[in-house]
């Protein structure tokens, strides 16, 4: 048996991939950014891109995402995954994955 049978890793989460998830819809949804690509591809590199800029927040319990979610009302931490968006949308917007 392998050992991802073995366990449950359905509750395995990263709560900081919702939080730039969000923050991109927010700021793809600016007027400043009405010129960005938003197909398949640039979408997701654009959140990929800001994930690797910033450090995860696993969490594998009901009181962990409590925890977690309290990075929404953590202004501080919360301006990091903003502009990790931010520069995220600057570089996709330079280098889309397409011509």
């Amino acid at each position: 048996m392998a050992f991802k049978d073995e366990y449950n890793f359905s509750n395995l989460v990263n709560e900081v991939e919702n939080l730039i998830i969000n923050e991109t819809e927010q700021q793809l949804n600016l007027e400043e950014n009405s010129d960005i690509c938003r197909c398949q591809d640039c979408v997701l590199d654009i959140v990929a891109y800001a994930l690797n800029q910033v450090p995860a927040s696993y969490r594998c319990t009901y009181s962990g995402r409590l925890y977690a979610q309290a990075l929404y009302f953590e202004e501080k931490k919360y301006a990091i995954y903003r502009n990790a968006v931010k520069v995220a949308i600057d570089k996709i917007k330079k280098n889309p994955s397409h011509d």
